[in-house]
Order: C-alpha cells, then sequence, then structure tokens
C-alpha cells in the first residue's frame, strides 16, 4: 500500500506550483460561470421563444430527454466513480471501517432513498395543500367544465416543479464538491485540464437542468435565481476551497478531505440517479401521452437521451 502513495505523492509534487495554479484558478472562475449561465439559460430562452408554435411541446420533451441523458451521465460515469476512487484511495482503504465495506455504494443507495423520500413527502404535501380546500367544487365541475383533467394538468406541472428543485439540488452538491475540490489543489497538472473540461461540463450539465426548468413553467424570477444559483455554484466552490487552503493550508489528498469528498458525491450520485431515472426518463417514456401516440417522437427522445448521456459520458476522458 506504501509505494503506490509514495509515488502519487512525488508526482504531484513535480507538479505543484502555487502561483500557477491560483492564477488558472482565477480564470476558472469567470469561465465556468459564463458557461454556466450559457448552458442553464439556453433551454429557457428557446423555450420562451418558440412557446405557442406547433412544435414547441414536442421541442420541450426531446430537450428534457436530452437533460435526462446528461444528468444520468454525470451521476454514472462522473460522480459515482469520482467517489468511489476517493474512498478507494490508498491513504482512506488502509484506514478501519473504510477497508472494511463498500460505503461508496451504500451511501449512493441512502441518497436515491432519501430522494424517494423527499419526492414522496413534497407531492403529498403539494397536493394536499393545493387542492384538498376545492375537491368538492371540482367535483361538481368535473361533467361541464372537465375539472379532473385540469386539475391533473395542474398537479402534473406542481411536480414537474418539485422535480426541478430537487434536481438543482442535487446538482449544486456536485458542484460545490467539484468547485471546492480544485479550489484546495495546488496540482498545475491536474486544474489545466480541468478548466477546459469543467467548462463544457458546465454547459452539459446546464442544458440538462435547463431543459427540466423550461417545462416547469417558473416564473420569471424563480428562473433567473435558479440560473444564476447553478452559475454561481462552481466558482464560489473554488473561492471557498482557496479561503480553506489559504487559512488552514488542508491537503486535498489527505483522508479526511478523501473520506468527505467520497461521501458528499456518494449522496450527490443517489439523488441524480433517482432523479434521473424516476422523475424524468420513466416519465416521459411511460407516463407522457404526447409521446405514447407518436412513435416517431419517442424514437426521437431516444436519440436525444443517447446523445445526452453520450456527451456527457465523452467529457470523462478529461474531467
Amino acid at each position: 500500500m506504501a509505494s503506490p502513495c509514495l509515488t502519487d505523492l512525488s508526482r504531484a509534487a513535480a507538479c505543484r506550483d502555487p502561483a500557477a495554479a491560483a492564477h488558472l484558478k482565477f480564470v476558472s472562475i469567470f469561465v465556468i460561470f459564463l458557461t454556466s449561465l450559457a448552458g442553464m439559460s439556453s433551454p429557457v430562452l428557446l423555450a420562451r421563444v418558440f412557446r405557442g408554435k406547433p412544435l414547441y411541446d414536442k421541442a420541450i420533451v426531446v430537450i428534457k430527454c436530452f437533460a435526462a441523458g446528461v444528468i444520468l451521465s454525470t451521476s454514472l460515469v462522473h460522480v459515482l466513480p469520482d467517489a468511489y476512487a476517493s474512498l478507494a484511495d490508498c491513504h482512506v482503504a488502509s484506514l478501519h471501517p473504510w477497508r472494511d465495506f463498500p460505503f461508496a455504494g451504500l451511501v449512493t443507495l441512502v441518497g436515491a432513498l432519501l430522494a424517494l423520500l423527499v419526492d414522496l413527502a413534497a407531492s403529498s404535501h403539494v397536493e394536499h395543500a393545493q387542492y384538498a380546500p376545492v375537491v368538492a367544487q371540482e367535483k361538481e365541475a368535473a361533467v361541464e367544465l372537465g375539472g379532473d383533467g385540469e386539475r391533473g394538468e395542474e398537479l402534473a406541472k406542481l411536480k414537474q416543479k418539485l422535480v426541478s428543485q430537487v434536481l438543482e439540488i442535487g446538482i449544486i452538491f456536485h458542484s460545490v464538491i467539484i468547485g471546492v475540490t480544485m479550489g484546495m489543489s495546488q496540482n498545475v497538472c491536474t486544474i489545466r485540464p480541468l478548466v477546459a473540461a469543467l467548462a463544457f461540463h458546465q454547459i452539459f450539465e446546464g442544458m440538462g437542468l435547463g431543459g427540466c426548468v423550461a417545462q416547469a413553467g417558473f416564473s420569471y424570477g424563480t428562473i433567473a435565481y435558479m440560473c444564476f444559483m447553478f452559475a454561481v455554484t462552481t466558482p464560489m466552490g473554488i473561492v471557498l476551497g482557496m479561503v480553506l487552503f489559504s487559512l488552514t493550508g488542508y491537503d486535498d489528498s489527505s483522508p479526511n478531505a478523501l473520506i468527505m469528498e467520497g461521501l458528499l458525491g456518494s449522496i450527490s450520485s443517489g439523488i441524480l440517479i433517482y432523479m434521473a431515472l424516476v422523475d424524468l426518463i420513466a416519465v416521459d417514456f411511460f407516463h407522457n401521452k404526447l409521446m405514447s401516440s407518436n412513435p416517431l417522437l419517442k424514437k426521437a427522445s431516444f436519440v436525444a437521451l443517447t446523445l445526452g448521456s453520450a456527451a456527457m459520458s465523452i467529457l470523462a476522458l478529461w474531467a
């Protein structure tokens, strides 16, 4: 166990340049902020431009499927392997209890179950809080006005808003981890390729989240707030990592840092896997009336899902 750690440390020492690393981090803060903002706002703006057009509903479905592919790939190809790698690092894997049990998989499972619990509780609360006082009136008007259908559509819209908000929370966890890890690193060999790779990473991840937000029908203020929060999270994580390192000299390769990174990454991965499979892919492919009545749209949606997954997976070569 000792020699691989010594080899890694010697390689990191050869690339260690605090001044050059700081310069790259300041550049990355602005680059990542702008690309994150562009990635998330583009589906939202396109949805606003084409709202009311004949192909609007179909385009939204295809964008959302591309988004689901991006998010699923993010969780399985980026976040989960990094979490496993952190907890399997030689500095951690030799310690008790981390050597005795696959905690990355366990915490991922916990994240998925927590996402399910939040989904169930929030959906139940929304349905009762929003509709319990008017259920009787809606039932009386159902025959003449189609009240049950309208209520179902409104519930679906509220559900989509809930999905978008929980999804952003899971992505923000992931973005903070990326930012703090990069901010604490002094390894120029690691940071340099990360700047470009993370820029594309944030564009695709932003498009994924933006596609869900576009369909949810939020107000302009809420959309602007969600776009800003997504765009600023990773840069804030980088700044926080730089501050933590300057105040404490905290080593990002220390066992405690690796354990924290692995646990946070695992729970984030569980949340994203649940959201992608249950609230995005399953809902659209099995419960979307528009897709079920249009075989061509279903094929296009599957292609979009595959393209989103492939685009995000390819980025794993660099980040």
